[in-house]
């Protein structure tokens, strides 16, 4: 008997992970066949209009081939439906799996998923010839048209109805189940209905299991599958390697990699230029040169043609790691085989050459294969100024200029260079030189100069020059900014660094972040906090990283003027950037709040402040204490308490007897007691009035919190007080 998908429940206990849904299942379709609906009409009515027009035409001609007709420019699915079941309630009509096949894949195309699959189990249970050439043509059209919800559903009555499915049909929907990126229960379920309809998995099936389970990180399951790969008949290939190795160093598991790099040349797998493509690049990526070269050396063995991103990759990474030598070679090679490098090739060996300090073999190789060029020439003086060797500066630098291999840049590197030692006359001479010879100073220019006036302290001519960058529509690069505004900060001019800070945010160029806490304390020193708040926001609009040191200043700055309310909105915006409170930035916060008298509030960040090994100073404490005894509130930090009277020397005798006072006048006796027997052992003496208070006569009025700060009120640690309270000296 036919049972209705929406009354179909499964009784046994099902994991989690697999979905409840029928598009899952693997239970036979034939234990499972729904009644085909009619219409649903709580889904958008058929358009009457088209059935009556489509109806006549097949009225007095209904052939297969006419309905196949009709069904394909039927736009309408509910009408297509309709049509569908009128023909099959005409006795001389019998539907083919052609039919089938169209009115499946229209309802399908629609994401009527249900219905659907209704029509897919009636052709199966019609027993339709060509039923199982037309389901797996339904997978392989759902598969095309990124239907794959679809393709899954009959994936799984194709399966569970014995029939079998050519395993490329299988990696076809695997593949793109993995190239979409869709859950792995899915790409499970896949792979479970092939290996239950007997079907063989072979390599490419495997690999995109192990891509699969790279995606979800779920690495050491992707390692077993390959170990696994000989007990299922299959040997992995060159794409299989390729998938492990860059899963692998894609979750910084470099020297698995490399592992696996060796397992692949022990099998002797053979591999084609775009494994190569893909896997040299990443290893040079995390520097491996040694694993990069040994796979080029396995590619030109096996008569394949490196191109250029290859070699590009190759020379960089060898020049980085200072094998230049291989550098070269390869280098030469990749000339040799009709390929241009790039100037940057020639740039990454030279800087290769200075670091090592071989200036003449750098300048033997530039004139050898690159006489000409400008940019490997700029690397070469640019390593000569990093070594610190002017006059090996200033000859190539006149070599440059001979051969006519000069550009703005390769004038700013020495300008530059003179004006960060602070030798800015010469620069200066350099800088006439340079305009006389035809090139115009820029912003990098100016950059340099504003540093070397700042290195001098000459801030005054560096304004000037930044008035001139501003007045061009020019901004300074970073390390001048930076140095401009230190310079300023220095020299107690914080208006004009503000001003520089605020036309370099609206050109969206960020400040160090040291630079900026600079300014921020600066103004907050001469006491505009609303200025440094602008300035704070400033920062985030143009990517300025504003650290604890610059919130926590604002965050002193009002709580000077008396301005406690607006520190928590500061304090808001410091967790949004990702800060985090330190023990001066809780002290503040403590502070604040006592000044508010928020006790609530104050106890649970006083808590949290202990509870993460902060420990807050003296005169906080103080302020704490006094405000939580003057609403009877210290017993909402009883174990912070314990712990700072039993491991710390913050509590002074003053802050024992108060809070032994306060605790009794809260009704925590035996915490007092507690805390007085602690307060004996550090040799500290009860004063007169919490000896009182323990005895029973009269409680006198609090310490005021200069007295408890400081322990300067008259009771203090008198034992002739105690005796003369405790005797009735009259």
């Amino acid at each position: 008997m036919a049972v209705n998908l929406s009354s179909l429940t499964l009784s046994r206990g099902i994991p989690k992970w697999v979905p409840l849904i029928a598009c899952i299942s693997s239970i036979s379709c034939v234990n499972r066949i729904p009644v085909v609906p009619e219409i649903d009409q709580t889904k958008t009515p058929p358009n009457d209009n088209e059935f009556d027009l489509r109806f006549q035409s097949l009225r007095n001609r209904l052939m297969p081939d006419d309905l196949i007709r009709v069904l394909d420019t039927t736009h309408d699915f509910n009408s297509a439906i309709k049509l569908f079941r009128w023909a099959s309630r005409q006795k001389r009509f019998r539907h083919t799996s052609d039919t089938y096949f169209r009115v499946i894949l229209k309802l399908g195309m629609a994401g009527e998923i249900e219905d659907m699959e209704a029509f897919c189990c009636e052709m199966v249970r019609e027993k339709c010839p060509g039923g199982e050439e037309a389901l797996i043509a339904l997978i392989s059209s759902f598969v095309k048209h990124r239907r794959l919800s679809e393709a899954i559903r009959v994936l799984v009555i194709v399966t569970s109805n014995g029939y079998k499915l050519p395993i490329t049909e299988c990696n076809r929907l695997l593949g793109a189940l993995v190239v979409d990126r869709r859950e792995f229960r899915e790409i499970l379920l896949v792979y479970k209905e092939v290996v239950k309809a007997g079907i063989l998995p072979n390599v490419d099936t495997l690999n995109y299991l192990i891509e699969a389970l790279f995606e979800i990180n779920w690495v050491d399951w992707a390692l077993d599958q390959y170990r696994r790969m000989p007990r299922k008949g299959c040997s992995p290939n060159s794409k299989t390697f390729e998938i492990l190795i860059t899963g692998l160093i894609a979750r910084n598991l470099v020297e698995k990699s490399v592992f696996v790099l060796g397992e692949m040349i022990e099998l002797e797998c053979e591999a084609d230029l775009s494994f190569y493509s893909c896997v040299i690049p990443l290893f040079c990526s995390v520097h491996k040169a040694e694993e990069g070269m040994r796979l080029f050396r396995r590619l030109r063995a096996s008569k394949l043609v490196p191109d250029l991103l290859i070699y590009r990759v190759l020379i960089q990474c060898l020049s980085e790691g200072l094998w230049l030598g291989d550098a070269i070679n390869l280098l030469e090679e990749m000339i040799g085989c009709g390929l241009t490098p790039e100037d940057d090739l020639f740039v990454y060996i030279i800087k290769g050459f200075c670091k090592l300090g071989k200036f003449n073999e750098a300048e033997i190789f530039l004139e050898d294969k690159c006489d000409f060029v400008t940019d490997p020439h700029n690397a070469l003086l640019e390593g000569y100024c990093t070594f610190g060797d002017f006059h090996g500066a200033k000859v190539f630098f006149e070599k440059m200029f001979d051969r006519n291999v000069m550009n703005n840049f390769s004038w700013n590197i020495l300008v530059r260079w003179l004006c960060e030692n602070a030798w800015t006359s010469k620069a200066f001479e350099l800088l006439s030189r340079m305009i006389i010879s035809s090139f115009i100073p820029d912003s990098a220019t100016y950059s340099a100069l504003v540093i070397g006036y700042c290195k001098l302290s000459k801030c005054e001519n560096g304004l000037e020059l930044f008035h001139q960058v501003c007045s061009k529509n020019w901004v300074l690069d970073s390390a001048s900014y930076s140095e401009l505004v230190e310079t300023l900060c220095q020299m107690e001019r914080i208006q004009e660094a503000a001003e520089v800070f605020c036309y370099m945010s609206s050109k969206r160029c960020t400040l160090k972040s040291s630079s900026f806490n600079m300014l921020v304390n600066g103004i907050c020193l001469t006491g505009k906090v609303d200025e440094a708040i602008r300035l704070l926001a400033l920062a985030y609009n143009s990517g300025t990283s504003c650290s604890n040191a610059s919130y926590k200043a604002v965050m002193l700055g009002l709580s000077k003027l008396g301005k406690h309310g607006d520190i928590l909105v500061v304090l808001a915006k410091m967790l949004v950037g990702g800060c985090t409170l330190d023990v001066e930035a809780y002290c503040i916060l403590v502070r604040s709040m006592c000044a508010l008298s928020w006790t609530e509030d104050i106890a649970q960040l006083f808590n949290l402040m202990l509870s993460e090994g902060l420990v807050p100073d003296s005169e906080t404490v103080a302020n704490l204490l006094l405000c939580l005894s003057k609403h009877y509130q210290l017993h909402m930090i009883l174990a912070s308490v314990g712990r700072l009277a039993s491991d710390g020397e913050i509590l002074n005798s003053s802050m024992f007897n108060l809070l032994i006072n306060g605790l009794l006048k809260e009704g925590y006796k035996s915490k007092a007691c507690q805390l007085l027997d602690i307060m004996l052992e550090k040799g500290w003496v009860p004063d007169a009035l919490t000896h009182g208070l323990l005895i029973g006569s009269s409680v006198s009025e609090l310490p005021d919190e200069e007295t408890l700060a400081y322990g300067n009120f008259s009771g203090q640690d008198k034992i002739g007080n105690i005796l003369a309270e405790g005797l009735g000296e009259t």
